[in-house]
């Protein structure tokens, strides 16, 4: 996990070589290989922060190549997907068998989890936004349909979210203190909004498989209190068979009992760390989310994030 990651203090680091930097990057990110053909003429500056387990970085360098091998993926598995908006310069984004050109405006998508590459050819600026996958709505096996591939800028959401994420790269102390978990959770409900704009989601009544996924994933996040939420109530608000649900969601990689589990330990994750929720016991955040059993809320969370609930709230 990158060291900088949920400790609310920005990170600088000033790299005059090739060395310095690539040592920086493995800090802020996951295990990459660095290099350059003008590594002798070598600079950049990394800035970040982590927040919520959202980590952002404000990159600058000179060119180079940023590559996630599958060596170094066997390394460190952890799974996350990257966001990145360029600033300045341009870049080329490789992965799965797709390349996209970025220019300043220009967003795009990659995934920690299989090898990608980054070339730069000039001095550049670029910031990205890292979180692990669960920490959105949309399965991963979906995502994976936008990985290197070029949201416009200057065009469709791109227009709304790019400034809105420019603004954040120049003003990363706004994601320290009490505001900064909320302001990271609306730069994820922003991703996921574009990422389901990108997928053709929003607009899904055409596909009616699609469509029916929609309502499931939504009507499963509206109902995540309910200790009556499973299977059988899914399927009958939806007119469909346990059967026919259980082979949407293994269509999708996962559980239905998997997904609604992963939903609300990330509702009381975020409850956990939200100011306003301090006094609140964690059990009765546990139980605001569905989880009526505070021992198995206890186990199950310290399964999905390392630590227990009472300690990831101290941590924070």
């Amino acid at each position: 996990m990158p060291t900088t990651i949920d400790n609310d203090v920005i990170l600088t680091t000033v790299a005059e070589n090739i060395s310095e930097f690539r040592a920086a990057v493995n800090d802020s990110f996951v295990p990459l290989q660095v290099t350059s053909t003008h590594a002798d003429q070598f600079r950049g500056m990394i800035r970040s922060v982590g927040v919520d387990g959202v980590h952002v970085t404000d990159v600058h360098a000179t060119d180079h190549v940023v590559e996630r091998t599958p060596e170094l993926i066997a390394r460190n598995d952890k799974a996350y997907f990257k966001l990145g908006i360029m600033l300045a310069g341009t870049g080329l984004l490789i992965q799965d068998n797709r390349e996209a050109v970025l220019s300043p405006g220009d967003l795009a998508v990659y995934d920690t989890s299989r090898p990608y590459s980054l070339v730069f050819d000039e001095d550049f600026r670029t910031m990205v936004v890292m979180f692990p996958r669960h920490f959105i709505t949309l399965p991963p096996e979906q995502v994976g349909q936008l990985t290197a591939v070029r949201i416009p800028g200057n065009e469709g959401l791109g227009v709304v979210v790019a400034p809105f994420l420019a603004q954040l790269a120049a003003n990363l102390d706004r994601l320290r203190g009490t505001t900064g978990a909320m302001l990271t959770h609306s730069v994820l409900d922003l991703v996921t909004t574009v990422f389901t704009h990108e997928l053709g989601l929003d607009t899904a009544a055409a596909d009616p498989h699609r469509a029916l996924m929609q309502r499931i994933y939504g009507y499963i996040d509206r109902d995540l209190a309910s200790t009556d939420l499973g299977p059988a109530s899914i399927a009958a608000a939806h007119f469909i068979s346990t059967r026919h649900l259980h082979g949407l969601f293994q269509e999708q990689g996962t559980t239905v009992s998997t997904w609604i589990r992963t939903r609300r330990l990330e509702r009381c994750r975020r409850d956990l760390v939200d100011p306003a929720l301090a006094d609140r016991p964690v059990a009765a955040i546990a139980a605001r989310w569905g989880f009526v059993d505070a021992a198995h809320f206890s186990r199950a969370f310290k399964a999905a994030f390392n630590v227990s609930p009472s300690e990831y709230r101290a941590m924070h």
